[in-house]
Parts: C-alpha cells; structure tokens; sequence
C-alpha cells in the first residue's frame, strides 16, 4: 500500500474529529515562543484560535499569510514549533505541547475541500521576467509570490516532471503526489510558467538565462550526497539513497522503471538514521525486503529532552515515524569498517564495529566487530550541497566554507541579477 498511512482522504481528513480540541488547547501566551520555534514564522496562535472558534477560512487566510504550502509543511516538516510550545516545558503535567503540525494540514486539507484555495492571479504585469532554477519547495515559493506580484515567472526542472524532491523523492505514504499537482495547478492558473525536462546548465546555460531574464533564483538544492569511501565500496548492491528513492516512487505511480532497484526478497541495512533512512526504510517494507535494518553512527537519542538542549529549542530525542512503527531494526553506535563481497562481485555484508564519541571523534570499541548480512546496502547520511558544476559555475556564485551558494542578508548572490 503505497498512500498515505491515513485512512479515508489522508492525514488531514484523519484528525478533523480530534483538531477542534487540540486547537483549543492552545493559550495564546502573551510571547509565543512557536514563532521562535517555526522557520517561517506562522501565525500559530491565531489560527489555533480561528479553528477552536470554527472559522475555518480566515483560519486558511492566516495561515497562508506566512506559509505558501501547509499542505507540504503539514505533512512533512519535523516541527519544531512543537518543542518551542509552552506547553512542552513540562510535558508531564501538561500533556504536551499543541498538535500543532496536526492542526496546520486539517485547516489546508479542509480548505482545498471546501474551494477556498482559488487562484490569484496578478491584477497587472510588471514587465519584468524570472527564471527559477528548480522546482522543490523553495522554488515554487518563490515563484508564486513573485507571480502574484506581477512579474512573468518560469520554474526551470531538469526532471520530467514539476516538484523536485517533493515529486521524487518524498514517497507515496509520506505525500501523495495529488497534494502536489493541485497546487501546481492553482499556480499555473496564477500565470506561472512551468518547463520540466530542461536541464539547466546543459540544455541552457546559466549565461543564455542572465539574458533572457531580467533576475535568475537558484533554487537546486543540496544534490550532492555524502559517500562512505570504506573498503568494498565499489561493489554492486550499494546505492546511494537518491538513487532508490526516486526510482521507487516512480514505479509507485505506475511508470515503467528498467533495471529499478529493488528490495524485494533482499535483506536490507540503510546507513543513516535521518528522515532519508526512514523513506527507505517504509519503501523497503512495501517492496517486501526481507529484513531491513537502519544503521546510525550516533547514540541512541534519549526518550526525554537533554538537560542541554532545553525548551525552547529543538531536542534531540528518540523519535519513531510511521515507517519505523511498520517493522525493522535500529542499531546505533556502530560504525562500517567495510563491505564484504561475494565471487560475483556483490555486496553479501558489512563488517561493522560498535563505536565511542572520545576526544572529538569516533572511536572503535575494542572487541565488537561482526558481520551484518546484507543483499541491499543504501547510503542515506545527508548532503554536501549543491553540484558545483552547470549552471552554478557558469553564472560564477561564489561558495561558502560549507560549499553552499554564499548570500547576503537579501539573499542575493555575489554575481548581480
């Protein structure tokens, strides 16, 4: 089963029975600590306040006065505007902050429900024209506000298709793909322009878009994924993540995949217990793996919040998703010394070491290696940035120590338009 784990309509239809009262449950605290708490600063409180009053449209108004995509936030973002709940001080006394995540998809869910997610289309046109480079989240932000405010925009996408990694490389049950086209068609009756299939920096150069438009947004992510360089690497069976994800999701909607990568009858070991370990971890599952286990460098997080990490702050803690709850193993302080290969030239396991965090690094703990069985080992231990070569060398951006594109606080590059 590949939708949404949610019954009838999804996530945001699931929790309309429960939404008024934990709406309600919100103080509206004089300094609302879940604005720190929020990157985008939402207008939390008050449109906690709307839906415990039953004013589910000016409750969308508010909420799309900050959020361009609650329907995206809602289902996918860690909230943190939760830790930052004055009502997760003491949790025990409290029962905990406000579902607020919760609250946010029912008040989008229900609005594109009940037709008060219309377009808005500019009232005139500026002249002006802008090409955005990417079509993740960030850059359909950025491309419907600037539409709305006028100016003729086209969203450059060098897949098939419109979304970036929300079409490819979020799975099916985290979001279905139809939260995504209907907002890409509200946008597309707003005036934006969409050209999937364009490569920039290939099929057009960063130097051909500076002259064809009057200002460039470059919105292409952090593509390049972090590699584990261990003896037995080049083996087959290794992937990185963001080469199974995507394929999987494909196949999930019904195109033709050659050669996919499968997990079907395998047993699986993901290094990396971020969010991208967890989406290969559900997708393993509905591929029918044989086992899966997820592999983490760190400690085991604590249940509760670190004395050094305090409220209102973002702990790290023990968290367990929908794709943890469905089945598989969590092994952590362990570190993979190598990958062992069979006579074909196959990865058939890891030989993996328990570790400790001494004198600023991992140390190997004397005495705890094995080998973990594996017929399907994925890498999903973050990313390094975005790809220096194309369009990104072309327009001559300088980098940050990081390797990120560097900006000022306008969020312009060093290289003008």
């Amino acid at each position: 089963d590949w939708r949404e784990v949610y019954p009838g309509k999804g996530i945001g239809h699931a929790l309309l029975p429960i939404i008024t009262k934990q709406a309600g449950r919100c103080m509206d605290c004089g300094i609302p600590f879940c604005h720190q708490g929020c990157p985008l600063g939402n207008l939390i409180p008050e449109w906690n306040d709307l839906v415990w009053r039953g004013d589910w449209r000016a409750a969308i108004e508010r909420l799309h006065a900050t959020n361009n995509f609650p329907e995206f936030t809602g289902r996918l973002c860690p909230a943190p505007c939760e830790s930052a709940c004055v009502l997760a001080i003491d949790e025990k006394t409290t029962s905990g902050a406000v579902t607020i995540k919760n609250v946010e998809v029912s008040i989008i869910d229900r609005a594109f429900d009940e037709g008060l997610v219309v377009p808005q289309p500019p009232e005139w046109l500026t002249g002006r024209t802008v090409a955005v480079v990417g079509s993740g989240p960030a850059g359909l932000a950025t491309a419907q506000q600037l539409t709305r405010a006028g100016h003729t925009v086209a969203v450059y996408e060098r897949a098939d298709k419109i979304g970036g990694l929300l079409r490819y490389g979020i799975p099916e049950f985290k979001m279905e793909k139809r939260v995504l086209d209907r907002r890409l068609d509200q946008m597309a009756r707003e005036g934006t322009i969409f050209r999937p299939g364009v490569n920039v920096g290939v099929n057009v150069t960063g130097q051909e878009l500076k002259a064809r438009y009057d200002a460039v947004v470059l919105a292409i992510g952090s593509t390049i994924p972090r590699d584990l360089p261990v003896p037995g690497r080049e083996l087959a069976g290794i992937h990185q993540a963001m080469e199974y994800l995507p394929q999987a999701n494909r196949a999930a909607l019904g195109e033709e995949v050659p050669d996919q990568i499968s997990a079907a009858g395998k047993h699986v070991v993901i290094i990396g217990g971020g969010d991208t370990g967890a989406d290969c971890l559900g997708t393993a599952h509905r591929q029918g793996a044989a086992s899966v286990v997820q592999l983490e460098i760190m400690p085991r997080p604590s249940d509760e919040r670190p004395h050094t990490q305090p409220w209102p702050t973002y702990p790290m803690i023990f968290r367990v998703s929908s794709a943890h709850e469905e089945g598989g193993e969590r092994r952590y302080a362990v570190s993979t010394q190598e990958f062992l290969g069979d006579d074909e030239g196959r990865v058939r396991a890891l030989r993996l070491v328990q570790v400790r965090f001494e004198n600023g690094r991992f140390e190997p703990v004397p005495g705890t290696e094995e080998e973990l069985p594996a017929d399907l080992v994925l890498l999903a231990m973050g990313f390094l940035g975005p790809e220096r070569d194309g369009v990104v060398e072309q327009l001559g951006v300088e980098l940050d120590e990081r390797g990120n594109i560097k900006r000022d606080e306008a969020f312009a590059t060093t290289v003008d338009g």
